[in-house]
């Protein structure tokens, strides 16, 4: 039992406000609830009429129809809303949607009304939704608890909708309606007071009726508890998620919710990293659990798609959009084209995607064919509705495919609609669009990996030993990563210039002088790096250049190679993040980076530099020398075990030079360790 069903499958309900007065909150909400198969008790402490129904309190309410609701709904006004719920959790109400707004998003007055509201929650215990929400909808329970219209019309489902915003909820409820795919369960968080997404999904774990859940994240303030709930249900279901702020509307997000909006970029590597499925907008969030909610392919980390197209040019299209986002369309087998010469004519193109030229009589002999072949693991056909043909829905649904099967079909709207409606009654994901169907394919392929990646083992080195809390310098940041097993250049600390001549003659040119000071970060921004030293005199010219350093750094000096940026940091949500980049002075410049959260496995990490876009620099382009993987990995594994010290805020190297050979050094380091005092807060506060 779930502890959320006292919220989502209230055996009766009571609402707050509930009103005979059209237009009015709680008249919708009542006449909403309608359809609900328990009792539906109406409180109006501001009008009473117990002959009409409508009751001063819950108790009253309840001791009239001899039931004590689990859930309330409130439809008052913020500033009454705390002592209405503290009195109706002293009735035995254990659950309540609160759907008014005025309170953390409406600044500081609606702030006190949600402090209030938070302590009732404290000292009762009742599980509350919302506020500032527009509810929620159960329709495989009758139950609608929600005053947007048309919503009690909606089929149930394999589809849960777990959303920020109650309006985002219900946008992707009808769009879903539309695609022709019922709800399960969809839930608007609006503030999210007490009742988080990681709730609802620790919920929906429990439902067998659930097959894929759509999740859309506006801010995610419990940081890895929500990752933690994402990676639970994907191991039944999978998941796929839409962020929002890819662009700077924090101040919007802040206003909307009251809650702070947390990294972007942060966040979807969170969520993929425990499993789902990222998409870019709302359309694609239908597409791709429209697909999971049909079928779900076995872990796998590079499924093979196989296309039929009866049309050459859509099915160009398709197989561009699944290249161009990595995914595998390989060539077909000898056997396998040999077969399809005798049913296709020599005119058409046999070695995926595989063209019939248009729809033929011999459609499914050919998707058995293609499916059969050994590389594929899910076939995808492109058709236009052509019945003096072939009739496509009734050939693909009598097709014995050894893989799973995604359907596109274009045509008359109406014919198509009906063309695809048949086709997901026989269990086979169909789109209207080339690009549609490339995002549910996409879906398919990215939660197959998802599972291969999260069954690999999390290891890490053992973390070194910390110098004392304050200021690192960077001869003492490399020392940690010498203990780590990362390669740092030969050098030496010099209390002077003397010292620095005897470090010249020791290690022989050519050297890189730095200056040797905690509190300065960035030495090169002020001079404080001078390279290419190979004599005496150069290195009393470079001295003179340099500001006045409390001590210097001589270093034997790296061969020229590609450089990359790794590094980890402490996020204030989700806790210690891993980062790899495009290093050196393009670091900024570029912007390409791709993170991780610590802990990371050995193939999270080895994947992490296939998503840069600079990737082939350090692949060995053009000459270039390519870096050992295996060495990187270490690298960032090593950077990984270092962040799980609570003690380090940050630490970064740039660059990491690549080597002749491959193997990589830390040419500069920072390490910055966290206030003592501060090191007992949670990261995910």
């Amino acid at each position: 039992m779930s502890t959320l069903d006292a919220l989502f499958a209230p055996r009766a309900i009571a609402v707050l406000g509930a009103s005979a007065t059209p237009r009015k909150l709680g008249a919708a909400m009542t006449d909403s609830l309608d359809s609900f198969p328990g009792p539906v008790l109406k409180v109006n402490s501001g009008r009473p009429d117990p002959d009409r129904g409508f009751f001063p309190t819950v108790g009253e309410a309840a001791a009239a129809h001899d039931v004590t609701p689990d859930l309330i709904v409130s439809c008052i006004p913020a500033a009454v809303t705390a002592d209405a719920l503290r009195e109706a959790a002293a009735a035995g109400v254990r659950a309540a949607l609160v759907c008014a707004g005025g309170f953390a998003e409406a600044g500081s007055d609606g702030a006190l009304h949600q402090q209030a509201l938070a302590e009732v929650v404290r000292d009762t215990g009742i599980r509350v939704l919302g506020p500032n929400t527009s509810g929620f909808l159960a329709p495989h329970r009758h139950l609608t608890a929600s005053f947007v219209p048309g919503v009690a019309e909606l089929e149930p489902g394999p589809v849960a909708v777990v959303a920020a915003s109650g309006g985002v909820n219900h946008a992707l409820a009808f769009a879903l309606a539309e695609a022709g795919v019922g709800l399960r369960l969809g839930v608007g968080l609006g503030n999210s007071l007490d009742v988080t997404q990681a709730d609802v999904l620790d919920h929906l774990a429990e439902d067998d009726g659930v097959r894929a859940v759509a999740l859309h994240v506006e801010t995610a303030a419990e940081g890895r508890r929500l990752t933690e709930a994402v990676r639970r249900l994907t191991d039944r279901v999978p998941v796929v998620a839409l962020v929002v702020g890819r662009s700077d509307i924090g101040d919007f997000a802040r206003s909307h919710t009251g809650a702070l909006a947390t990294s972007w970029r942060v966040t979807r590597t969170a969520l993929r990293q425990a499993g789902a499925v990222l998409v870019d907008d709302e359309r694609d969030l239908v597409d791709a659990v429209t697909a999971l909610s049909r079928m779900r392919l076995p872990a796998n980390a590079r499924p093979g798609i196989g296309l039929v197209t009866a049309q050459a040019g859509p099915g160009l299209l398709l197989t561009d959009d699944l290249r161009s986002h990595g995914v595998q369309v390989p060539p077909l087998v000898e056997r396998t084209v040999k077969e399809l010469r005798e049913l296709l004519p020599a005119l058409t193109y046999l070695n995926n995607p595989v063209d019939t030229g248009r729809p033929s009589p011999v459609l499914t002999q050919v998707v058995e064919r293609v499916s059969e072949d050994p590389g594929i693991d899910v076939t995808a056909v492109y058709g236009l509705l052509e019945p003096t043909a072939v009739d496509l829905p009734a050939a693909l649904a009598a097709a014995r495919t050894a893989t799973p099967v995604v359907a596109v079909v274009g045509g008359p709207v109406e014919q198509a609609r009906q063309a695809r409606r048949e086709l997901d009654e026989a269990g086979i994901p169909c789109a209207a669009t080339p690009a549609s169907g490339a995002v549910m394919l996409r879906a398919l392929v990215e939660d197959a990996a998802a599972r291969t990646r999260l069954a690999a083992v999390v290891t890490a080195p053992d973390a070194p030993t910390l110098p004392p809390p304050g200021p690192v310098d960077e001869h003492t940041a490399k020392g940690v990563l010498a203990d780590l097993g990362i390669r740092t250049p030969v050098r030496r600390v010099c209390a002077d210039p003397a010292a620095a001549h005897a470090a010249l003659d020791e290690l022989g040119g050519p050297v890189v002088v730095k200056i040797l000071d905690a509190e300065i970060l960035h030495k090169t921004e002020v001079g404080g790096v001078q390279v290419g030293i190979r004599t005496h005199q150069e290195l009393d010219e470079a001295l003179a250049r340099m500001p006045a350093s409390p001590a210097l750094l001589v270093e034997q000096m790296a061969p020229a190679g590609p450089e990359l940026i790794v590094g980890v940091r402490r996020d204030p949500v989700f806790g210690p993040v891993v980062a790899l980049g495009a290093g050196g002075t393009a670091a900024e410049i570029l912007g390409d980076v791709t993170l991780r959260l610590a802990p990371l496995s050995a193939n999270e990490a080895h994947a992490m530099l296939d998503e840069l876009a600079t990737r082939q620099m350090f692949l060995g382009a053009r000459g270039a020398t390519s870096v050992d993987r295996a060495r990187l990995t270490h690298v960032l594994l090593a950077l990984a075990s270092l962040a799980a010290d609570n003690a380090v805020a940050e630490c970064e190297i740039n660059p990491l030079r690549v080597l002749p050979g491959g193997d990589v050094v830390a040419l500069d380091a920072v390490l910055l360790l966290r206030d003592p005092r501060a090191q007992g807060g949670s990261d995910d506060a």
